[in-house]
């Protein structure tokens, strides 16, 4: 699913940058990443279907699942979020010491921000928190500890990107959110989403230069940043934002900017 990938490719990104110069990434690493991505964005869903499970018999979109369709009780999916984060943790516990405490503080994140949605328009920012951890863990996982001046700013630059992609989700969903009562950046920003997604999108590519000037990545690298400048703007441009179908098709095309991201990293290494 694309949310998985969302997840893990700022995880790549960090384990990337902290290849050493002329080398490929920890494949080893990116494994378990993977796998951790997996774990880690299916019980994301599982903590955000039991907090939503009376909202989403309201939204046609999600009135399938199974919580809300009544096809499993609440002690089950406690269950099975348990087999999950036992699995994850599992995963987390083959990092170092200092990974392990880093991995283990994004679990209130996790948890927390489904509740969001009912009480700030922004949730899409606490999702953007969220989801780019990885972008600090993946860096922790090789060299033992962050480097700040390279890790804020590919984290910060996955937020940004984030508060991109979710907007761009949540129009789909804007006028049962009305109706239901809950909050998102497609309500707050209405039909000036184009400009504050540019905006987001600018401090994306200019914290990315920074995270690459500050472990001197090479042509190959700005030239995927460029590249992905391209990407968002034609996004951006031709995006509709009361079509629910293009809204998904472009929501899901943010997967190519994680890859040229990534792409880029490993060529500017090399």
């Amino acid at each position: 699913p694309s949310g998985t990938w969302l997840l893990y490719l700022p995880c790549t990104w960090s384990i990337g940058l902290a290849a050493e110069p002329g080398c490929l990434p920890d494949w080893h690493m990116l494994s378990l990443f993977g796998v951790g991505a997996v774990l880690m964005r299916g019980a994301g869903c599982t903590i955000n279907d039991m907090w939503d499970r009376d909202y989403d018999k309201k939204v046609a979109r999600t009135a399938s699942r199974p919580l809300a369709a009544g096809d499993i009780s609440t002690f089950q999916s406690f269950v099975f979020l348990g087999g999950q984060l036992s699995l994850a943790l599992c995963v987390l516990l083959c990092l170092n010491y200092y990974s392990i405490v880093l991995g283990a503080a994004s679990l209130s994140l996790v948890i927390t921000y489904p509740l969001m949605k009912r009480i700030t328009y922004w949730p899409q920012l606490v999702l953007g928190l969220t989801f780019n951890w990885g972008a600090l863990l993946g860096w922790s996982a090789i060299k033992g500890s962050c480097e700040w001046s390279v890790c804020l700013p590919l984290y910060f630059a996955g937020v940004m990107w984030t508060l991109v992609y979710d907007t761009i989700y949540a129009h789909q969903d804007k006028k049962d959110d009305i109706i239901i009562g809950v909050k998102s950046t497609a309500l707050q920003f209405k039909e000036d989403t184009k400009q504050w997604l540019s905006g987001f999108s600018l401090a994306m590519l200019l914290s990315l230069c920074v995270a690459g000037m500050n472990c001197n990545q090479t042509f190959p690298y700005y030239s995927a940043v460029a590249a992905i400048g391209a990407h968002l703007a034609h996004q951006i441009y031709t995006l509709d934002i009361d079509k629910p179908e293009d809204c998904w098709n472009k929501f899901a095309s943010n997967r190519t900017v994680g890859v040229l991201l990534f792409t880029g990293i490993v060529l500017g290494n090399l």
